[in-house]
Formats: structure tokens, sequence, C-alpha cells
């Protein structure tokens, strides 16, 4: 992922450098080359995804395809904030290397999961949680689209979780192939290591407001950016509520940079009004370029930023 940036455009090929610079080793390799179990690794996969972002986020700019909001699920937001100024790549890329290690080292390897709902949310969810916790952790962790939540926590209480929610009328339960259990009570170990990283990194002001994780919120601060950064880890991921948010703003048109079009295929599940695109090569840019042009005045749109720790 990530090779077809790098090799046609200087900007994109820059944020490579950059990232394999500042974490000691080439993180662009293995992007470009895997080995993918190497690659999949939680602490390996955060500052690859955050690159291949931000690289695309870059071209884009350079093109002159500017934004008015931006966001990102989970991980994402961290390559949102790039993206907007708020954080430097660099400082960013240590950042979420550090979130991987921090995420994989909470929760021994075994004893957490998390599972896609199909069908089944709010108040009938939350109930099937409740009743398969017996003492263990379960609850939703990526409020993604309608029908769609993803649920994290213990191992035992997941697969009940899963049990229950088919009997209570799910469409189906799907557990997902995760290193670790993310945005849940369970990931409190890494969300205490990790804020003193983010207390001691340099956060500024956004340029355009990013709508958090945690709130489904425009935030314009540097201290509302650092502290929804440390609550995400713990807190579900409001991805339904921020996209609905920005469509309340007036934004119509999202473009998702980065691997993949999970987030693409969210929004339409979300609203069908809205236009999707997305940037992860020349091809997909080349889309974008017939659908907004490129250069001064071209309508804004809101860049939605991709995760791959959690989705399904």
């Amino acid at each position: 992922m990530g090779r077809d940036l790098a090799q046609n455009f200087p900007v994109a090929r820059k944020v490579f450098e950059a990232a394999d610079a500042t974490l000691g080793f080439s993180i662009s390799k293995l992007c470009f080359e895997g080995p993918a179990e190497e690659l999949q690794l939680t602490a390996n996969t955060q500052p690859a995804i955050l690159t291949v972002s931000a690289a695309a986020a870059a071209v884009l700019e350079e093109e002159g395809i500017h934004t008015d909001y931006v966001a990102g699920h989970s991980l994402g937001e961290y390559s949102a904030l790039v993206a907007a100024g708020a954080l430097k790549l660099s400082d960013a890329v240590q950042l979420v290397h550090k979130r991987g290690k921090y995420m994989q080292e909470a929760v021994p390897v075994g004893q957490g999961a998390m599972a896609a709902i199909l069908g089944l949310e709010g108040p009938a969810l939350e109930e099937v949680c409740r009743e398969a916790a017996q003492g263990e952790v379960v609850s939703p962790a990526n409020l993604n689209s309608p029908g769609q939540v993803v649920i994290a926590g213990s191992a035992g209480a997941v697969a009940r979780a899963i049990d229950l929610a088919k009997a209570r009328g799910a469409k189906r339960a799907i557990p997902l192939n995760v290193s670790a259990p993310f945005h849940c009570a369970l990931m409190k170990p890494a969300q205490d290591r990790l804020s003193v990283d983010l207390d001691a990194a340099r956060v500024e002001n956004p340029r355009v407001p990013l709508v958090n994780n945690v709130s489904a919120q425009p935030v314009t601060r540097a201290g509302e950016v650092r502290e929804g950064l440390k609550r995400q880890v713990t807190a579900p991921v409001r991805w339904e509520e921020s996209i609905r948010r920005m469509r309340q703003e007036g934004v119509e048109k999202f473009v998702e940079v980065g691997p993949g079009k999970v987030l693409s295929g969210l929004l339409r599940q979300i609203d069908r009004v809205a236009v999707s695109l997305r940037v992860e090569d020349s091809a997909t840019l080349n889309e974008v370029r017939g659908a907004l042009g490129a250069g001064a005045g071209t309508p804004n749109p809101a860049p939605i930023v991709r995760t791959g720790e959690s989705l399904p």
C-alpha cells in the first residue's frame, strides 16, 4: 500500500522518507512489500496506515483540494490532525507507534476480542452487553453506521454477547480478527501510558475543525484535541454521529484518504445523498480530480482518514 503514491508524487515520497527517519526503520518498505504478518502487528499497522493516509492527504493538498472539516476513525484521527496541521507528521508517527505498542501490551493475546454486530443497536445491544458481561468487560466500541456496531471486551464476554445478540434478532454477529480489544475499558493501561506521551507532545490548534471520535462534535483548540486523543483509547468511536454532524454543518463531499474503502462504504450506509470519494493511488486520485476538479476555487471536501484497527 502507498507504493503508487510514493513513485508518482514527490510530496508523498517525502512523507514516507520522513516517517522512516522518525521511526528508525523502514515503515515504507513494510507498506510496499510486507511481509503481511509483520505489517499486521498493531505497533506497525498504526504508523503504516498513518503514513499512507498522510501521503494521500499531502497529494490532495498539493492538487489544491482543501478541506473544511477533518475526521478520522480511531487511529485515523491522528492522520486527520496531521492534515489539519495540529500534529507534525514526525510527532504523530511516534505517537501511533507507541499507541499500537501500548494497546498490544494492555491485554495478553487471546484474552480480548471484538465482534461486529449487524442489525441490532441502541438499547437492545447495550442490554446484550450488560447481560453478557457477567463480571467481565464487553461494550460498544465502534458505532459505525445504522445497524453496524462493533463490540469489544474480554474474550468470554464477547463470545456470550455474540450468542445473545443472535438470540435477540441480530442479522449477523461476526468475530473480528484483531490483535487487541480496542476502545473498551480493558485499554485503560494503554490510555494511561499514552496520556503521558500526549502531554509531552506538541499539539497546535487545527487549521480546520476536527470532528472527534469521543464527542462527535467539532473541536478547534489544541487542549480539546489532546483530551480527545486520550479518551478515545477506551471510549467508543461515534462514527455515525460524526458523519451526521458534518452533514448538519453543510458538508456534501467526503474523501477517504489512505488504504481501502471501508469508510466510504459506511458513508453510503449512513447517508446516500452525500458524495463519497477516496484517494489511495493515482487511479483514485484521477477520479477525485474528475469529480471535484483541482486548483483554486475547488469545492472543499471533508477528508475521512482511514484506520485499520477495529473495522470489520
